[in-house]
């Protein structure tokens, strides 16, 4: 099976006359000086007209500057291992995944050929595409909806820096008991380290800032569907800020009161997500309905 390397190609403009090969990768092409370090040891990393080129040559108008922007070598260390995916989206730099409740999304103690990352090298190496696992951020454990990964470092590097900006949105729905007292508004409360816990956060003043923006959508007796949005990126910010309200979420073993019962998890769901190409930049709005078991909350008969 012949590999999917992604490259990226430029023809030089006639203002970029005289111009370093290193300057139109970085001003033209939106490279990092890590990307290209990376990249210029390749023998097909940087060709100016199909041939290999220092970054100090100087090109002329009409030339073709191309890139090769996919990294033949995987440096995560994580082992692909056959899994579910539920794929959203896809294109030569990015994913966008459905992931499922229970699923982790990085390798870890263990869970070492069970998660998201273990998932998405096999389905590289099925598939044919040249990538190693490059996570943008991460939905806890028990969370379920919408992530992104990217394929190469370079997109990876570009939507990191979009995360807790205008251009990367990420709106959560969550279940939760008793519901916020006002129908809309912000928390603002730095959240930290729980005392005496090396996994739960709290509420503290020597907490790194937090701002959650929240909207009730619907209430049936003591449970609130709650629409909220993320301004900041803490570990379990929207759990520990609905249980700063008093209304922690159903099924939070951590901050709340775990009903397996009810449902096996915190009732959490990563239901949309805005995000800009990293290429292209291209704005990629994606939408995930409310899955069954939490729909199934706010049901009368339960």
């Amino acid at each position: 099976m012949e590999k999917q390397i992604r490259r990226v190609s430029l023809t030089v403009p006639p203002e970029r006359a005289g111009q370093k090969v290193d300057t139109l990768l970085r001003k033209a092409l939106g490279l990092s000086g890590t990307v290209i370090r990376r990249i210029k040891w390749l023998d097909d990393g940087i060709l100016l007209d199909g041939e290999r080129v220092f970054t100090s040559q100087r090109v002329e108008p009409g030339q073709m500057l191309t890139v090769r922007l996919s990294d033949p070598e995987r440096r995560s260390g994580v082992v692909p291992a056959p899994g579910p995916l539920d794929i959203v989206y896809e294109d030569g730099d990015m994913l966008v995944l459905n992931k499922a409740p229970g699923v982790l999304v990085h390798p870890g103690a263990g869970h070492f050929a069970d998660t998201i990352g273990n998932f998405l090298l096999d389905y590289y190496d099925r598939t044919g595409v040249e990538a190693d696992f490059h996570p943008v951020h991460r939905l806890d454990k028990g969370t379920s909806g919408l992530m992104v990964a990217a394929k190469h470092p370079h997109a990876q590097e570009v939507l990191k820096n979009q995360l807790h900006t205008a251009e990367f949105r990420r709106i959560y729905l969550a279940v939760c008991l008793g519901g916020p007292a006002e129908e809309a508004g912000t928390v603002d409360a730095p959240i930290g380290m729980a005392e005496g816990s090396i996994v739960a956060r709290a509420v503290g003043p020597d907490g790194l800032p937090a701002r959650t923006h929240y909207r009730v959508l619907e209430r049936r007796g003591d449970r609130a569907l709650v629409r909220l949005e993320l301004e900041t990126g803490r570990t379990h910010q929207i759990r520990v800020h609905m249980a700063h309200l008093g209304c922690p979420l159903v099924g939070d073993f951590l901050y709340g009161t775990e009903d397996r019962d009810l449902i096996p998890r915190p009732a959490l769901h990563s239901s949309e997500l805005t995000v800009r190409q990293p290429v292209t930049g291209e704005t990629l709005t994606f939408t995930c309905p409310l899955p069954a078991d939490m729909a199934r909350l706010m049901r009368p008969e339960t």
